[in-house]
Order: C-alpha cells, then sequence, then structure tokens
C-alpha cells in the first residue's frame, strides 16, 4: 500500500544521524514534512534539502517541522548535515523498507518525494517524483500547506 492523502501515515523508527532512534509515533500532535532523497551531497538533493534550511522559518511559522530520510548512513548524515548547517533530523533507511511503505522506493535506490503529515498523522499532501533530478521547491510546499489549511 502507497502512502497516499487522506490515509495514516505508515508507522516507523529510523536512527538519525547521531545513531538515536527517531519514531513517527514520538512526533504525534506534530505536523511534519517527510522529505525522502535519493543521497547526501548529490546535487538535487543538497539544493532541496539548502533551499528547506533557508526557508524553515516559512516551514515553522506554518507549524510544520521537517524530517530528511535517505538511504545514507548516520556518519554521512552527520558530514552532510555539518557542511551545509541543516538544523533537522536526516535519517537512516537502509534497505529501503520505509521508502517502500511511501512508495518512494524505485529499481535504483531511494525516489524523491514529500509528504506532509498532520498533527494526527493523517497524510495531507504526497508528492513522488518519477524522475529524481525535478524536486518540489520550498514556495511550491509553502502554497501547498496554506491551501490546506484555508
Amino acid at each position: 500500500m502507497t502512502a497516499t492523502p487522506g490515509r495514516p501515515a505508515p508507522a516507523f523508527e529510523l536512527p538519525d544521524q547521531d545513531g538515536a532512534t527517531w519514531s513517527l509515533a514520538e512526533h504525534a500532535g506534530q505536523r511534519l514534512l517527510l522529505v525522502f532523497y535519493p543521497g547526501d551531497d548529490t546535487p538535487v538533493c543538497t539544493r532541496q534539502l539548502c533551499e528547506y534550511r533557508d526557508g524553515l522559518s516559512e516551514f515553522q511559522g506554518l507549524g510544520v517541522e521537517l524530517v530528511g530520510i535517505s538511504g545514507d548512513d548516520a556518519a554521512s548524515h552527520r558530514r552532510f548535515r555539518d557542511k551545509h548547517d541543516l538544523p533537522f533530523p536526516l535519517l537512516t533507511d537502509a534497505d529501503l523498507a520505509v521508502a517502500a511503505q511511501y512508495g518512494c522506493k524505485g529499481l535504483l535506490g531511494m525516489k524523491r518525494g514529500v509528504f506532509l503529515l498532520d498533527e494526527a498523522q493523517v497524510i495531507r499532501y504526497a508528492h513522488v517524483e518519477a524522475v529524481a533530478v525535478f524536486r518540489r521547491g520550498r514556495d511550491e510546499l509553502v502554497k501547498e500547506i496554506r491551501a490546506l489549511e484555508a
């Protein structure tokens, strides 16, 4: 089953960049933007996550916390996070099992996708890119989040 708007988000636990367990269930009551991305320090992923970093105050102003998810390990995530000053958690989905639950597992690895979860962990917005070189820009996401509030 692919994660789709109006359905409960598939539950998961993954290690973060520091090796601590990050659990979706522990973040109930928060609005979350789950950002699935193919890899740390790749050109498109770096632009995407840095753009989100630069607009973090917009997301926070809408009550949305960001979480990045890729197949890279904790050491890679720490280097990537430190190098680009990313102030949100980066989670490791080594076997892409969570990516598969969210429809973000492709033939060659992780597909790029974004999912907005409400406080009850129901998916309110979902977008998975068919081609990894494309990405949802911050302005597009902010517009979608605002439209959901209207």
